[in-house]
């Protein structure tokens, strides 16, 4: 029976479900569904996803959530099928009491976007409550004399169910003396009550055992009885009446325990009227827990704390009863008085805790429901958020309301919010309630960064070591987050052809520049680079700042002198006259220094010197002048050390040693010279030679033979070569290194003529003139050619000698403009006065030369011009004019010129055609002319 009702349940829910799924697809943001009570735990009551049109997956993206304003859920959600599942069982006497409508209503709730759906669930009545008498039994009097058709109430059967499962008819067996009259009340209950309808006799039947059943609408059916026992008594034929069928008070909620709510009162017309108590029937818990009644005076009084909230009125049956056990009943309704006793609540239905910055105005932030269990003016609500604000509440549905923007909002400005939300109810006084809502606002990427400058100037040394930090830059981002994170990347360019990274590089996190290599003022003093800082956003922001870096000077080059020079295996000298005076220029020492600024300030000072108190360097401009009078006691030798030096920190200095010849003629100055440096030749092979001999005997006595023999051979070759070589070729050089600037080194005109030699096959002898004086510049081997060419000046002054050329006839000579010398310019030696000690390349002319003796000169001018190139002084173009002039070659008709470009070529004399023909001699090989054979000529 049991498996049969709850099929017939189940087959009912099924039809019922799916009508009102029908009827609910027509109804936009509302359904309603009917089920009975008692259903199981994880029951389906619908599929709210299906019902409403929704996919499965949108109840899952939308964190969909039921809402309930009670304290208990009685249905949930299973959002991965939709269905809508009893979370606990639900009784509907429990929840609705005796209201035949029942329902519970609860929200469904979605995000993204707010969604808002209000399901209605009517809870239908199954039969799951049988009638129950207040009382096992029940005890009646009844006076014999009772009159026929006197009523007696019984007390009725209680059924919670509601409709056709409840309570429906009543039976009463036996039937001798009483029948059953049942009357419908107003609110649907059912007066039972016994009619007598025959007499009573108590001598004959003190006792009547009656069966009072009752029986409700159900399928099945279910039953109570009750066992009325009645006990005749005599006399008493008068009930008491009271005076009003129905009584009305009401009661203020939360009303003081012991109020009086109203007063029952009813007569008998017998005498023992005054002998009348009164009593509730069919009292439910409730009302026996908040009213009282006393028996005796009828008053109604609070007993318990009285909540409009959970029930706003009272019905109460009285009953009133004499001594003789005859009853009336009235029923006393009890209204509740509302009071604003609470305050509004305010629930947060959906809130984004974070919303953008680039939100438009009216984006919804929050959910919001508000409720107030009071009733009338006291339920009215009224929300609102702080003045001020980029924020607003607008009502949507019942009882809800939304926080959208009213403006837009900047993050930089405000990162954060906390919005008070202000809920006030339209009760006196009016009751409030708060409630704090936390919005931080996301960033977005709509700030690009700021250097904290708008260009950087950077300073750094020269020779720096790599990696040397350089400078830092920093940009700044008002925005937050990845999107102020920084990095900074150098844009790309070059810089003298190569790529600024190879220069310098970035710390893409940091911002600090590190030069990559070391820098040279010389080369590059300055360049600009541009840094780019670019923030983290999508799409990321950039700006550009531009970085000049300066580079600094450093004392790193010292100063270089360039006059005079100085060479490895040669002596050059200046000479003074000893008629000199006081002031007399010698020579300036010229230098430069690469550096710039105060590294590159030189000064010149004396280090050194023979005689101190004979020569004096100027301090900036680098002149040697004579102190003081030169005397014939000074020493003709006199040696100067100067030393130029920069300005930088710490500075930096060259050293320049020159030799100058206190003398006024030649062969003083040479010889001088020529014994100084012989001497220190020899120390210098005497030394090499007993440090040789010491290793020798140290090791095998063959090597000391291997090494003197070695020395003998030396010897002899060295004697040979000598005796084999030819008198030197001295190409003449016009005096013309001149200086025209007057902020140039060399401030001053100075000429210079030079003579070299090639006889020796160590070091030269070179001869200059600075303002008119004589230079000697002599290799200290020198001495044999010296005395060769003493020979053959005595071989020119003795005529008789068979190896002397005769001199050329007087009316032999050059026209002015093709003379020996700078473009012929110079005069004839003849002319000039010139004497034994003129310089070589001056003199005399000879005869004619012959055809060998021409092929001669030319070969040697080839090799003087090598020669003049490898030995002469070498100075800058920059420093000076070009002192390059046309080199006549003595013994031959022709004059060469070094640069075609810039000289015109002078016209060489063509030879006599007087001359008769002759057998040319094999002329002897000269120094000049000899040449070491290459691999090529080799080949």
């Amino acid at each position: 029976m049991e498996s049969g009702r709850k099929g017939w349940v189940y087959g009912w829910l099924f039809y019922t479900v799916c009508a009102l799924s029908l009827f609910a697809a027509e109804v936009t943001g509302q359904i309603r569904y009917s089920i009975p009570e008692e259903m199981s735990v994880g029951s389906i009551v619908g599929n709210i996803a299906s019902d409403l049109g929704l996919e499965p997956k949108r109840l899952i993206s939308g964190k969909a959530r039921v809402f309930s304003a009670e304290s208990s859920e009685y249905i949930g959600l299973d959002k991965e099928n939709g269905h809508l599942i009893i979370k606990s069982k639900i009784d509907r006497e429990e929840l609705c009491g005796e209201i035949s409508a029942c329902s519970i209503s609860f929200d469904v709730i979605l995000d993204n976007p707010m969604e808002l759906y209000r399901v209605t669930v009517d809870i239908q009545d199954i039969n799951d409550n049988s009638p129950l008498f207040p009382k096992a039994k029940i005890d009646k009097e009844i006076n014999e004399l009772a009159v026929l058709g006197a009523r007696f109430p019984l007390e009725s059967a209680i059924d919670r169910d509601v409709g056709v499962n409840t309570l429906q008819k009543y039976t009463l067996h036996p039937t001798d003396h009483f029948k059953l009259n049942v009357q419908n009340a107003e609110d649907g209950s059912k007066n039972v009550e016994m009619i007598l309808h025959s007499p009573l006799d108590r001598e004959k039947e003190k006792r009547h055992n009656l069966v009072l059943t009752a029986f409700d609408g159900g399928k099945p059916q279910r039953s109570a009885t009750v066992q009325i026992n009645i006990v005749v008594l005599d006399v008493n034929d008068n009930a008491p009446v009271f005076s009003q069928s129905s009584y009305k008070a009401s009661v203020v909620e939360n009303s003081a325990k012991g109020s009086v709510v109203t007063t029952v009162s009813a007569t008998d017309a017998d005498e023992s009227s005054h002998n009348i108590q009164y009593y509730f029937e069919h009292a439910t818990s409730i009302i026996k827990s908040l009213f009282s009644i006393d028996a005796d005076s009828g008053e109604v009084k609070v007993i318990g704390d009285i909540d409009y909230e959970k029930q706003k009125q009272f019905k109460i049956k009285v009953n009133a009863k004499d001594h003789g056990g005859l009853t009336d009943s009235s029923e006393i309704i009890i209204d509740v008085i509302d009071v604003n006793d609470n305050i509004p609540k305010v629930t947060i239905m959906s809130f984004s805790s974070a919303v953008s910055e680039d939100a438009a105005p009216g984006t919804v932030i929050a959910m919001l429901n508000v409720q107030d269990l009071d009733s009338g003016d006291n339920s009215k609500i009224t929300c609102s958020i702080d003045l001020n604000s980029p924020f607003k509440i607008v009502p949507s549905l019942t009882n809800y309301y939304n926080l959208v923007t009213d403006s837009e909002l900047d993050r930089e400005q405000i990162a954060e919010y906390n919005i008070t939300i202000t809920a006030v109810d339209g009760g006196n006084p009016p009751l409030s309630s708060k409630d704090i809502l936390k919005l931080k606002i996301s960033d977005v990427n709509d700030h690009a960064p700021q250097f904290q400058q708008e260009s950087y100037n950077a300073f750094i040394s020269e020779n720096n070591p790599p990696s040397t930090t350089i400078i830092s830059v920093k940009a700044e981002d008002m925005d937050w987050g990845p999107n102020a994170k920084m990095s900074y990347f150098l844009i790309d360019g070059d810089l003298n052809g190569s790529p600024l990274t190879s220069y310098i590089s970035i710390n893409s996190e940091t911002g600090v520049i590190y030069a990559e290599k070391s820098f040279d003022y010389e080369q590059i003093k300055s360049f600009k680079i541009k840094v780019k800082a670019q923030d983290g956003g999508s799409p990321p922001l950039s700006n550009n700042v531009t970085l000049n870096i300066f580079i600094q000077d450093q004392n790193d080059n010292a100063p270089q002198v360039l006059y005079p020079l100085q060479t490895a295996g040669s002596m050059v000298a200046e000479i003074v006259p000893r008629s000199a005076d006081v002031g007399y220029l010698v020579t300036k020492v010229v230098a430069v220094d690469v550096d710039s600024g105060q590294n590159a300030w030189l000064s010149y000072k004396l280090q050194k010197a023979t005689d101190r108190a004979l020569f004096e360097v100027g301090l900036q401009n680098g002149e040697v002048r004579t102190v003081r009078q030169v005397t014939d006691k000074d020493a003709v030798k006199q040696k100067l050390t100067v030393v130029v030096e920069d300005n930088g920190q710490p500075s930096r200095s060259a050293v320049v040693t020159i030799n100058v010849a206190v003398a006024d003629n030649f062969p003083e100055v040479l010889s001088e010279f020529t014994d100084s440096g012989y001497t220190k030749e020899y120390d210098v092979n005497l030394t090499f030679y007993l440090v040789l001999a010491l290793a020798a005997v140290s090791f095998l006595f063959i090597t000391c033979v291997v090494v003197i023999m070695s020395i003998k051979i030396y010897k002899w070759r060295q004697s040979r070569i000598f005796y084999q070589s030819n008198p030197p070729v001295i190409p003449y050089y016009p005096p013309n290194y001149t200086d025209t600037g007057i902020t140039g080194p060399l401030p001053h005109g100075y000429n210079y003529e030079v003579c070299m030699t090639t006889d020796s096959r160590k070091s030269d002898c070179k001869f200059s003139t600075l303002g008119g004086q004589n230079v000697v510049v002599m290799d200290p081997s020198f001495t044999e050619t010296m005395q060769r060419a003493m020979k053959d000046i005595n071989c020119l002054e003795d005529p008789s000698l068979p190896e002397m050329q005769k001199p050329p006839n007087p009316d032999w000579r050059f026209p002015p403009n093709q003379r020996p010398g700078p473009s012929g310019a110079g005069v004839r030696p003849d002319e000039a006065g010139a004497g034994a000690g003129v310089i070589a390349g001056t003199g005399p002319w000879p005869n004619p030369p012959t055809e060998a003796e021409q092929l001669q000169a030319l070969m040697a001018a080839a090799n003087a011009s090598e020669a003049t190139a490898t030995l002469g002084p070498r100075y800058n173009l920059q420093y000076g004019q070009d002192y390059r002039q046309n080199v006549y070659i003595p013994g031959s008709t022709a004059t060469l010129t070094p640069n075609p470009q810039q000289q015109v070529p002078q016209q060489a004399l063509p030879p006599p055609q007087a001359l008769p023909p002759a057998e040319a001699p094999k002329a002897a090989q000269t120094p000049a002319s000899k040449k070491k054979p290459t691999k090529k000529d080799k080949k």
